[in-house]
């Protein structure tokens, strides 16, 4: 994209959690329109965390800066106070202002357990996703909102998965996993109220079905033949790439009336038909109303009409 048409040039961004998946699909598209991205985790090039995956921090921020903005990688445990604490008085030392957080920490997929009643699901594992998912959220905005309150129209993201509308009527998986991504979305309807009166938005946003790198291995496919998946689990025809809910937060971020939604739960795709953008492949998924009408109903797969 040309330069001059950037929509968040000479803008501050930190995607906290920024290693994989969603957060660095939101980091890069944040660069893409220009913005200075900082991006944390504790993956890196030198030290893997429990995930011991490949994706690090330094390759994320070395995307954001390939897409046309400027990456900036930095080591950050998000449980720690006092590295959050050095994280954010390092973006007020370089930059003297932030305009978008975006709270992506999770870190859960090797603790929660599928159907698993609190009774019989590890507990050790399940306080520790439920401190990975929604303490390191309070800890990051703690220390990170009153640097993005120096500056009106601010913005806060909370990343969940799930819309309130949805998660409100559904069991997500168990106990811990549906207490910690429910309390996210109560955390952007809290800093909703806080910020709003101060000049600032806070928004819970879910991705759908989302082909992160650990959903593509999971699969044994990879981005360029994912829809060989499909003869497996043929409603996974609805996923959508992390770049999808990435253009959905620029898109949040470069817009002048983005007060409309604070305190809102959002969707990808519900956001993809009133801004307008797409995924990588110009599709436009709305996998949240597919699972509503398709999906959990038991109906055959059919994305036609929900892309």
């Amino acid at each position: 994209m040309p330069e001059t048409q950037r929509t968040l040039e000479g803008r501050v961004a930190l995607v906290a959690g920024a290693t994989r998946g969603a957060g660095r699909g939101i980091a890069v598209q944040l660069g893409a329109q220009g913005a200075t991205v900082y991006v944390s985790g504790r993956s890196t090039r030198g030290r893997r965390s429990e995930y011991d995956r490949p994706e690090t921090i330094e390759e994320t921020a070395e995307l954001v800066t390939a897409a046309g903005g400027r990456g900036v990688p930095v080591v950050a445990d998000h449980l720690v106070a006092a590295e959050v604490e050095a994280l954010v008085g390092r973006i007020d030392g370089e930059q003297g202002r932030l305009d978008v957080l975006v709270n992506d920490i999770w870190g859960g997929e090797l603790l929660f357990e599928w159907e698993s009643t609190v009774w019989e699901h590890d507990l050790d594992k399940g306080l520790r996703l439920l401190r990975l998912a929604v303490e390191t959220h309070a800890v990051t905005s703690h220390f990170a909102v009153p640097l993005l309150l120096r500056e009106p129209g601010g913005l806060v993201v909370e990343m969940t998965d799930g819309t309130a509308e949805y998660n409100a009527a559904n069991y997500r998986v168990s106990f811990f996993y549906d207490i910690a991504k429910s309390s996210v979305l109560r955390m952007a309807f809290a800093l909703g109220h806080e910020l709003g009166p101060r000049g600032a938005t806070a928004v819970a946003l879910t991705p759908g079905w989302l082909r992160s790198e650990m959903m593509l291995d999971h699969f044994g496919v990879t981005e360029a033949n994912w829809r060989d998946a499909l003869t497996k689990v043929p409603h996974f025809g609805i996923s959508e790439t992390p770049s999808y809910v990435g253009r959905a937060v620029a898109a949040l971020a470069a817009d002048p009336e983005v007060a409309r939604w604070n305190g809102a739960s959002l969707s990808s795709g519900q956001l993809a038909q009133v801004y307008g953008f797409t995924d990588l492949d110009g599709s436009r998924p709305d996998c949240w109303r597919y699972m509503v009408e398709v999906q959990d109903p038991d109906l055959p797969a059919d994305t036609t009409g929900y892309r």
